[in-house]
């Protein structure tokens, strides 16, 4: 049951339809495991804690600088040198006392990947590098765990969910990462967000509808992003909508899969 406090915090949730009261419980019993505190992160974070979610892990091993203020408003300049985990357990905490967080001030590896992610319900990937995002991918799949995973450019952003070890309303197996980027671009080809810069409101909006989508995800309502890539074009304001399908030569749920472990990571 929610208290008395919580359903006056939670109350424009709840007199939603599509939430209401088992919707917010729903928020409460679940676990959700976000890849990086950094600028898809830490609105995430923020957006998550504000609505209930219960239980918020968080895998970072970096310290708060700078430079990182521009976009990742879950640190502020006091933070600058302290871990972001810490400095996003302090934030989560003021802003909502209910949820648990979970701080892994770690590395996410081929060693950690399937321990961690097995103990959460919901997985969003805001990692800014390929392989990160492949192990998470890979991890997700082979845990059986649903995986949001977006990814920033300078002016533009794609954002997607991923649901592989499940079937959809046909019948057939739901498409992995793989099936849309089935192998990563060649080391620098695609220049960091240090190098090409990155516009640090982009990071809050995309960051804030991994959060839109992980709540639809727990609560179930209206229409996910499982098949489909959403592309933001942040010069245009453009947003289009790409689907996309299982490729049967994919190597986790294809015809003949060849990933069964983490241990091409390594």
């Amino acid at each position: 049951m929610l208290s008395g406090d919580e359903l006056e915090r939670y109350a424009r949730h709840i007199v939603l339809r599509e939430i209401g009261g088992p919707g917010q419980a729903k928020l409460r019993a679940a676990k959700v495991l976000v890849i990086g505190a950094g600028g898809l992160g830490a609105p995430a974070l923020m957006y998550l804690a504000a609505a209930g979610v219960g239980t918020l892990g968080v895998v970072d091993d970096d310290e708060v600088s700078l430079s990182n203020l521009q976009r990742q408003i879950i640190h502020a300049t006091p933070d600058i040198g302290a871990l972001k985990v810490d400095s996003a357990a302090a934030k989560i905490h003021a802003l909502n006392p209910y949820v648990s967080f979970v701080g892994h001030g770690e590395r996410l590896t081929a060693n950690n990947a399937m321990a961690m992610i097995s103990a959460y319900d919901l997985v969003l990937d805001g990692s800014d590098n390929f392989t990160t995002r492949y192990l998470v991918s890979d991890a997700c799949y082979l845990a059986g765990k649903p995986l949001i995973s977006a990814a920033l450019g300078t002016f533009d952003a794609s954002l997607t969910t991923l649901r592989p070890h499940e079937r959809n309303d046909k019948g057939a197996l739901n498409p992995t990462y793989r099936c849309l980027f089935p192998e990563a671009p060649p080391p620098g080809t695609v220049p960091s967000c240090q190098e090409a810069g990155v516009m640090g409101a982009l990071a809050g909006m995309v960051g804030s509808m991994m959060a839109l989508e992980a709540i639809r995800e727990i609560v179930g309502f209206g229409e996910g992003l499982v098949g489909r890539l959403l592309m933001i074009d942040a010069r245009a304001m453009r947003f289009e909508t790409l689907r996309y399908a299982r490729d049967p030569a994919n190597p986790l749920n294809g015809d003949a899969p060849t990933i069964t472990d983490l241990s091409g990571h390594r």
